[in-house]
């Protein structure tokens, strides 16, 4: 038996990694013939895998342009958004090309369990945490939050990894609280309701 390189055997691990978080956000979907669930299980692998592939090359590009522009600094700039440009749209034809694959075998709603997978489902967590803090959010309001949640949740997806991820909604959150503040809301009141509210309901329960 031939031994692995080191680089053949962090290449097995790596796919280990990414098939067994394929195989926690697929074994969510209901999917019941076999044959679908590992051809949406292999088509998930392949877009973590072509990803990791993308910003990896994508910061050698980087590093590459920042050895060439030493101390140029709005130079290295103005090469750098270029750049950046270019590599953004090949993450979008990556990122449409994923879910039309997705799409022939899974539902609208599937395709959204595995967005909600793959960013840690972070969109109705914080969309039923606005919901929870301002009780008497309009159904406008609500729309307008979902609308940015499920915007970052596109971006978020294609991120390289958590802290990206996280980032991608921390801005959108951002976003939110703006809206909200010019809607009228106050929501460093609305907050210390909320947590009074939760407090409240925590002693009740402890209680009973």
């Amino acid at each position: 038996m031939l031994q692995l390189t080191y680089a053949q055997s962090e290449r097995e691990q790596y796919l280990q990694v990414i098939t067994e978080r394929s195989d926690k956000i697929v074994a969510k979907l209901g999917i019941v013939d076999s044959t679908t669930y590992y051809a949406t299980r292999k088509t998930l692998v392949q877009q973590y895998d072509q990803l990791n592939t993308h910003h990896e090359a994508r910061a050698e590009k980087i590093k590459a342009l920042k050895d060439a522009y030493v101390g140029q600094k709005d130079v290295l700039e103005t090469k750098r958004t270029e750049l950046e440009s270019k590599e953004d749209v090949v993450l979008r034809q990556i990122h449409t090309g994923f879910l039309a694959k997705l799409g022939q075998f899974l539902t609208n709603e599937q395709i959204d369990q595995v967005k909600d997978g793959m960013t840690y489902g972070v969109l109705p967590l914080t969309y039923g945490a606005y919901q929870d803090m301002i009780p008497q959010l309009t159904e406008k309001q609500k729309q307008q939050i979902l609308i940015y949640l499920t915007e970052a949740r596109e971006l978020a997806m294609d991120a390289p990894g958590s802290k990206e991820k996280h980032g991608v909604f921390g801005k959108y959150k951002g976003r939110i609280n703006n809206y909200l503040s010019k809607e009228g809301y106050d929501l460093k009141v609305e907050g210390q309701k909320w947590e009074e509210r939760r407090s409240k309901k925590q002693t009740t329960n402890a209680k009973s």
